[in-house]
């Protein structure tokens, strides 16, 4: 059997598995090339540095595949059904692409396929969760020739849904880029707090914030803005988090892994009530000491102090740097912390902070 307890599967806990899956396969793609690119920078052109650069980035282009791993895990499905799954959510990502006009460098003709990034996750995640759907709905109706039909018509099938719907999908991404874009026109101060409280909820979201701030070309005090609301997520996740889930959870976190938290985010929204409060708080800042960035931190934050690295390689004074990006964010989350848990009581962090995925 793919799936023990599907008659008990309802459409929520259907949706929370997928979020779970898509959580944990986003980070599991993302981390090392997060957290080694900076890194790996400060060695040039050394011939290790520059192969294990290209390890963590051909490895992040893998995410769309153990997104679908991972899913297809939550729902307990066998390893076959399993590895359908996984590939059709990676052909649904469109993280591979065939292009015309490049030169197959074995052929030497025109037209090949190439890979980059991570795709589009939403469309990974609707992929995925349509190759599981018609996986339990089959079950075992294919027999003795599963192997045979089951990459074909799951597989191949859901990757071939995805691929048509992934135009459509991606144009979800283009608009809440050109949303954060508008921000830009805005008073300086008013427009670091917009930017940042949007990075902030949407790196819990399946929306990749290093792919948004890419497409828009964030730069300057916007990308400043954006990386501050990745870098206070962190710092409010961290908070709540220590003395409510284990050190590895807690440390995946601050190392970049905020996308587990998709679940909660979904279950109790009033984790962003810290959230908020504390961005609104760390974007002053941005715009007082004008931090700047580029497109490629704006998604990051602390990861790999890409955020950090970014303002100061800017003219951002390093001391000025801990002030804006640490001191302050913690501060601003302690203070969240105590106000809304502590003395008001409007949530228990050992509930809505609790780590889903397990």
């Amino acid at each position: 059997m793919s799936q023990a307890s599907t008659p008990s599967l309802t459409p929520k806990i259907f949706i929370n598995k997928v979020l779970a899956g898509t959580a944990t396969g986003i980070i599991v793609g993302l981390i090392p090339n997060a957290v080694l690119a900076a890194i790996l920078q400060l060695f040039g052109n050394n011939p290790v540095a520059l192969s294990l650069t290209h390890v963590v980035v051909v490895f992040q282009c893998t995410t769309p595949l153990l997104i679908g791993a991972l899913i297809a895990l939550q729902f307990g499905l066998a390893p076959l059904d399993m590895a359908i799954v996984a590939g059709a959510a990676y052909v649904g990502s469109g993280v591979t692409k065939f292009s015309a006009e490049a030169i197959n460098p074995a052929t030497k003709t025109a037209g090949t396929y190439l890979s980059a990034g991570t795709g589009d996750l939403i469309n990974t995640m609707l992929t995925a969760a349509l190759a599981v759907a018609l996986t339990l709905w089959i079950g075992n109706k294919f027999g003795s020739v599963k192997i045979v039909l089951s990459p074909i018509l799951i597989g191949a099938g859901s990757g071939w849904i995805g691929f048509l719907i992934l135009p459509y999908v991606a144009k979800i991404t283009t608009w809440i880029g050109n949303l954060i874009n508008s921000f830009t026109n805005l008073q300086p101060i008013l427009m670091c707090i917009l930017i940042t409280c949007m990075f902030a909820t949407i790196i819990i979201t399946p929306i990749s914030t290093v792919a948004i701030g890419m497409a828009i070309q964030l730069n300057g005090l916007s990308s400043g803005a954006a990386a501050m609301g990745v870098a206070v997520t962190t710092v409010v996740l961290v908070v709540h988090s220590w003395k409510t889930n284990k050190s590895g959870i807690t440390i995946a976190v601050a190392l970049g892994a905020m996308k587990l938290m998709i679940p909660n985010l979904f279950r109790h929204p009033i984790i962003l009530l810290p959230i908020l409060t504390t961005s609104i708080i760390s974007a002053i800042p941005v715009a007082i000491f004008n931090v700047l960035g580029t497109p490629a931190s704006a998604g990051f934050g602390l990861v790999g102090l890409v955020g950090p690295l970014a303002s100061i390689n800017a003219g951002l004074n390093i001391v000025i740097a801990l002030i804006v990006w640490f001191v302050i964010p913690i501060a601003a989350a302690l203070l969240s912390r105590f106000v809304f848990e502590k003395m008001l009581h409007i949530y228990d962090e050992k509930k809505v902070f609790a780590y889903l995925g397990e």
